[in-house]
């Protein structure tokens, strides 16, 4: 009988019993047991250790499956009360054959002794943190299989890692268990060492990976993507976090190569990036606004050596850089040392900002190519992802060539350590400006955006604006004296009446009307546009101190620039101004992404509580004129309130006469004397949009046809997210709706880009999240963004955005082609001249423009304008005239949040 049991023992349930039997290990049921079947099986594993040959195949199967089997019995053992196995290898210092069976061991077995230690660091019961043993057993192992990692255990090992980095930092104690300091623990041979080196020697630090192998460890696995990076970095931070001011690892931190290492890490990265850039949109994920105009993908015509930014490539590479760049800013937000991060911070300057990134501006063409796009996109993003205010500080100071002092760090005296590597790092910048190189003091930021500002290409001209538009809207006071040229406004200056603001307000809105078709629906779509902006003042990092905000990320650095800043306006003879009021004059041919950035930068530009929109976007208080018989008509009605016996006598008669007369004349709307060159240029779009109305008789029809395909572009969108559709609109529809149709085409990818900004460690220890309040950008704001304003994001799932609606209307417009007017044929009349305050006057000829002088702004004659004469289609004209008339509407909500939140009119 048990021959044909053996027999059909394969097919038969009896037999496959007996077969799982024999191959599963028998688990002991008692702790005796248990603890008698571990040393049993250790006693095997070390005589077959000492009596095998090296790389033997049956030794390593042996080794990889007792090594699982001592392991899962010490996991079995933490659900029970009764701890004698584990006991036993802290005993015996089992920990220390275990640690030389693996780093000559295979690969499995590798993996299966990393998964065991693992086990004995996360035990609470035995102290094996603690002990001396423990911790160069395990190095050795660790530092003995560093090099032949396999990806298949790789996130293992730097676990590993990480779990001794998080218990050091709740248990502070067993620091010097893991780190020795300098020279092994002899203090005396390693500050000689550092003493005896030079200067350039000093500058790259000390590296002895012997005082802290933990460390280097972890190092060598920051720039890694994934869980693995994320495991290094978090636990190199929990290391740095444990520096406390005057301790042993500060002082090793100074003088070791760690910020020579994070600095030329974060160099190398940069340096992967691609040297010319074109900036491209998926081909079916166009955006539907460029699709509705004259877009033409530049892909199509890449320079030599140029990469796309939507290629996976370049995406991974900037991805992995701007990973790095947020843990350089979370080892400065959780670092405690001040001198540790002073040495950082001087390590970055010189390494990263003289050495790469200055160098790459420097070399930076317009007719490469894609060079300028490059350095510009590069520069952008960094300012956008940081929000660290010292190396926000040390970036802008040092590309805009700001020699500001800076402020001391400490009233303390600093360290030996501290003040040997400073003279170094003095040495070292004084050999550096030694040479015959290029400075900031030459040619910096400013130059670079002002010079490509005037460029030919619009990818140029784009990025720049981008660029412009990051400065001016989170770092607006780097931009004063640098890439501004402001004047001072004294408290005593005249300021804007009531009755100046309200006539502002008409033009504004008479201007809107006589772009578009009238609609029914303006009032809910102008309530929008004033949330809307509200939320973009209060969230500009200049309004915390106006209006009382507190900011939680301000520190000693911000709050110090923030009472530098005073009540300032544009000079008209400001660079910047000059450039943008020649792009808003070609608006019309322009490119709509130019437009939308454009737009973007003159509200960012409006938006800073200490910068004055009067002078340069809407009219000087100090150029206000009224009709003479004012004061006439105030006697009249002040001899009506005598009369009527509603006033006092004595003093107090005169001062409500004074109060009474302010307050009418402050109410009166006065006469413009000088049109500023923003609105300028606007009155004179407003009035070629009618020259082309007189030129397209249906004109108006096909403007409300691309008003529907935009909101139906929206709905398609609405309904693919799972979102409601709104209903459909009436026939007389606001050209409002057409931005709100555009969020969902022309946003950024909001879940990549909060992920950039800054990064915290919660409670896990893992980085989260923490979008930053001048980051918080209204959503109807976001409107004037292309998702090509954040570079390096993943193209988004396929939804309606590449389809555009209205075919035969696409279709008609876009091969009927119509003429560029002259911008100086429709500016404004001048003063004397009947009519010129009026926003519906006539149009007028070019020689009476040609006026710039003393400092102001014209653009007739301009040699940019008359380039850019040209014949684009009438598809481009539609899109554009929709994006003018939504701009001015934002102008408008802008000037209206403006004058209630920071008080800019005046009642009395």
């Amino acid at each position: 009988m048990d021959f044909w049991n053996r027999l059909i023992g394969g097919t038969g349930s009896l037999g496959t019993s007996q077969r799982r039997k024999e191959q599963q290990p028998h688990l002991p049921t008692t702790p005796d047991q248990r603890l008698q079947t571990f040393k049993r099986i250790w006693q095997q594993i070390l005589h077959t250790w000492r009596n095998c040959r090296e790389n033997d195949e049956s030794s390593q199967d042996f080794f990889q499956a007792n090594i699982k089997q001592l392991n899962d019995m010490l996991l079995e053992e933490e659900k029970r009360s009764d701890r004698h196995c584990m006991s036993f290898v802290f005993q015996a210092e089992v920990y220390i054959a275990l640690s030389k069976i693996g780093q000559r061991a295979r690969l499995d077995v590798v993996k299966e002794t990393i998964t065991t230690f693992s086990t004995l660091v996360d035990t609470e019961d035995e102290n094996f943190l603690g002990q001396k043993a423990f911790a160069l057993s395990l190095m050795d192992f660790l530092r003995g299989t560093s090099q032949r990692l396999d990806s298949a255990f790789s996130n293992e090992f730097v676990e590993l890692l990480f779990n001794i980095s998080a218990k050091i930092r709740q248990t502070p104690a067993i620091l010097p268990i893991w780190f020795t300091g300098l020279g092994g623990g002899d203090r005396g041979d390693g500050r000689e060492e550092y003493e005896s080196m030079g200067k350039h020697q000093k500058f790259q630090g000390v590296t002895n990976k012997d005082d802290f192998p933990l460390f280097y460890l972890l190092i060598d696995f920051v720039y890694s993507e994934g869980r693995v990076g994320d495991f290094a970095r978090t636990g190199l931070l929990y290391i740095i976090e444990a520096a406390s001011p005057g301790s042993e690892l500060e002082r090793w931190m100074i003088e070791s190569d760690l910020a020579t290492l994070m600095a030329s890490g974060l160099g190398a990265l940069y340096s992967q990036l691609s040297r010319k850039l074109v900036m491209t949109y998926p081909e079916k994920e166009q955006p539907p606004i460029l699709a509705l105009s004259d877009y033409t993908n530049p892909a199509n015509e890449l320079a030599y050596a140029a990469e796309t930014s939507t290629s996976p490539e370049f995406q991974t590479h900037l991805d992995t850089f701007l990973s790095y760049l947020i843990f350089w800013q979370d080892v400065l937000n959780h670092c405690k040392s001040i001198e540790v991060k002073q040495t950082l911070l001087d390590h970055f300057r010189i390494l990263f900002l003289q050495q790469l990134l200055y160098p790459s501006l420097l070399e930076s063409s317009d007719i490469d190519g894609g060079s300028a796009v490059a350095v510009l996109t590069y520069i952008r993003v960094i300012l956008d992802t940081l929000e660290h205010p010292d190396i926000i500080h040390l970036i802008l100071s040092y590309l805009m060539a700001l020699h500001e002092k800076p402020p001391t760090p400490s009233t303390a005296p600093p360290t030996p350590s501290v003040a040997r590597r400073r003279k170094s790092l003095d040495l070292l910048t004084m050999a550096t400006k030694a040479d015959s190189k290029p400075s900031p003091d030459l040619f910096n930021l400013a130059d670079l955006i002002l010079t490509s500002l005037k460029s030919n290409s619009q990818q140029t001209v784009a990025a720049t604006l981008r660029l412009v538009s990051i400065i001016l809207r989170k770092h607006h006071s780097y931009s004063i004296s640098t890439l501004l040229k402001v004047k001072r406004i004294d408290e005593g200056a005249p300021q804007k009446t009531i009755g100046a603001h309200t006539k502002e307000m008409k033009l504004l809105f008479s201007m809107i009307n006589r772009i578009g078709v009238d609609d029914d629906s303006g009032t809910d779509s102008y309530e929008a546009y004033l949330k809307d902006n509200l939320e973009l003042l209060e969230c500009h990092p200049c309004s915390a101190k106006a209006l009382e905000i507190k900011n939680p990320q301000e520190n000693q650095r911000s709050e110090s620039r923030a009472k530098d800043l005073y009540t300032h306006t544009l000079r008209l003879d400001d660079p910047l101004l000059k450039s943008v009021v020649e792009l808003l004059s070609t608006f019309f041919s322009n490119s709509v992404e130019t437009n939308l950035i454009l737009t973007c930068v003159i509200v960012d530009l409006a938006s800073c509580c200490y910068m004055k929109p009067e002078g340069w976007l809407l009219y000087d208080p100090a150029h206000y004129e009224y009709d003479e018989d004012s004061d006439e008509e105030f006697e009249e009605d002040w001899e009506e309130l005598i009369a009527e016996g509603e006033l006092g006598d004595g003093l107090l008669e005169e001062l409500e006469r004074k109060q009474m007369k302010g307050l009418k004349r402050a109410r009166k709307e006065p006469k413009w004397k000088d049109t500023p060159p923003v609105m300028e240029v606007l009155q004179s779009l407003t009035k070629q949009i009618e020259v082309y109305r007189r030129e397209i008789p249906d004109l108006d029809d096909k403007l409300f046809e691309r008003k529907n395909a935009f909101r139906l572009t929206e709905h398609l969108n609405e309904a693919m997210s799972g979102q409601g559709v709104p209903p459909q609109p009436s026939r007389s529809v606001n050209s409002q709706n057409v931005i709100d149709s555009l969020i969902s085409a022309v946003s950024p990818n909001t879940s990549a880009r909060e992920r950039l900004p800054q990064t915290q460690l919660d409670g896990s220890g893992y980085s989260t999240p923490n979008l930053p309040l001048s980051n918080r950008i209204p959503v109807r704001r976001r409107m004037f963004s292309l998702d090509g304003d954040r570079v390096g994001r993943r193209p988004r799932s396929s939804t309606a955005r590449g389809s555009v609606p209205f075919g035969s209307h696409v279709a008609d417009t876009s091969m009927r082609k119509v003429r560029s007017l002259h911008p100086a044929q429709f500016m404004p009349p001048p003063p004397d001249e009947e009519g010129g305050s009026d926003a519906g006057g006539s149009a007028r000829s070019e020689t009476s423009m040609d006026r710039p002088a003393n400092g102001e702004i014209g653009v007739a004659g301009s040699s940019r304008v008359e380039a850019r004469e040209r014949e684009f289609s009438l598809s481009h004209l539609l899109t554009n005239a929709l994006i003018l008339q939504e701009f001015i509407m934002e102008l408008a909500a802008l000037t209206q949040v403006r004058a209630s939140l920071f008080e800019d009119i005046k009642f009395v």
